[in-house]
């Protein structure tokens, strides 16, 4: 059975808090006739502080998408190797054994994509196949764990490297006024993250089921509209009542396969927002403990897209594991409104828990962290 290794995650330098962002509302928006809404909205997401790959002061001009993207080239091959050979590491892996490379990320284009790059540039085979994800937004790292998990099924003893390179920053339309809009703004934060599934061998978590679950009429509830601006991120209020229609696919995903959904060891959910890992416990009937991971990850994150079920899922790793054959679920959301779940048991002996903060030191380009 596949493993899914310890992630190694980056986040950039420029800090931003969520005070510092309610005081940019406030001045930016002042005459907003929905102000007081947006803020309360903002001070509610739970999230502390958020990284990002430009300053704050060039965050907020916009220079036009064609110098968007090539700041989104620049970075994310700055910024990616790093975190590979890290990934590559925590794996016991060399580029030369990876046999699949599956690259996530929806807030920026490059073709060829940066697969390309990596395997000219860091000693992977010209043979290594390539898989870029870009149109699933946050549920993309769910879903590149879950084509791993069927590439090594389907060509045992295979190992596979999934990166996410999320620079949501990128994407701020300072034209963009709705209240959703504002919300966002003070929720997406930048992160790249990487992680090795090893076909044979390895400690992490062991998948043994997968699975996907759209749910009909909702295409239009997350959204990019391309304009000669960029892209223009869309949310309907609807959006944060969807774990109603989601935990139980997931319960469903679970029960086919003679699991319990409300019985398990550990949980690695995206957390897109505060009410999404609220209504899990409450549709899950589950304690708000068991998503510790994922709300750690929002706090001192924000919502970092495809790469928020890595950095929880290396949060459980610096927190020691689980004991050996201990149950959990890994599940991404995003655009569909899609999910994609897998289900899988620790393998291996528990490891010792990282220091206190280890897993929030962040990294420059070029820097390390855990």
């Amino acid at each position: 059975m596949t493993t899914l290794c310890r992630p190694a995650i980056a986040v950039p330098e420029h800090v931003i808090t969520r005070e510092e962002t309610l005081d940019l509302a406030r001045s930016l928006h002042a005459d907003h006739p929905q102000l007081p809404l947006a803020l309360r909205l903002i001070g509610n997401t739970g999230v502390e502080t958020r990284r990002l790959v430009r300053p704050i002061e060039e965050t907020l001009r916009h220079p036009g998408a064609t110098v968007l993207n090539a700041i989104y080239e620049a970075e994310s091959k700055a910024r990616v190797p790093d975190v590979v050979r890290r990934a590559l590491a925590h794996g016991e892996l060399e580029p030369e054994d990876i046999d699949l490379i599956v690259y996530v990320s929806c807030t920026g284009f490059m073709m060829p994509s940066l697969t390309a790059w990596l395997i000219n540039t860091m000693g992977f085979r010209p043979e290594t196949r390539q898989l870029p994800i870009a149109q699933l937004g946050c549920a993309a790292g769910g879903s590149a764990i879950n084509r791993a998990h069927d590439f090594c099924s389907a060509y045992p003893g295979s190992n596979v490297l999934i990166v996410a390179c999320e620079f949501c920053s990128l994407c701020y339309q300072p034209t963009d006024l709705g209240v959703g809009n504002l919300l966002s703004n003070g929720l997406f934060g930048d992160a790249v993250a990487a992680v090795v599934m090893r076909g044979e061998g390895g400690t992490g978590v062991r998948l043994q089921h997968n699975g996907s679950h759209l749910v009909p009429g909702t295409e239009k509830w997350i959204s990019y509209v391309i304009r000669d601006t960029g892209y223009h991120f869309m949310l309907d209020k609807r959006v944060p009542g969807t774990m109603s229609m989601l935990a139980p696919a997931m319960r469903e995903l679970a029960e086919r396969h003679e699991w319990e959904i409300s019985g398990l060891d550990f949980y690695i959910v995206h957390a897109g927002g505060p009410r999404i890992l609220d209504d899990l416990c409450h549709y899950l009937g589950l304690p708000p403990e068991m998503f510790r991971y994922s709300r750690a990850t929002l706090t001192e994150r924000g919502n970092i897209a495809a790469a928020v079920v890595l950095d929880a899922l290396d949060r459980l790793f610096a927190d020691g594991g689980a004991a050996d054959g201990a149950r959990g679920v890994i599940a991404g959301f995003g655009p569909g409104i899609t999910a994609e779940i897998s289900l899988g048991s620790w393998t291996g002996a528990p490891l010792a828990p990282a220091a206190a903060g280890a897993v929030s030191v962040p990294a420059g380009r070029g820097a390390t962290a855990p």
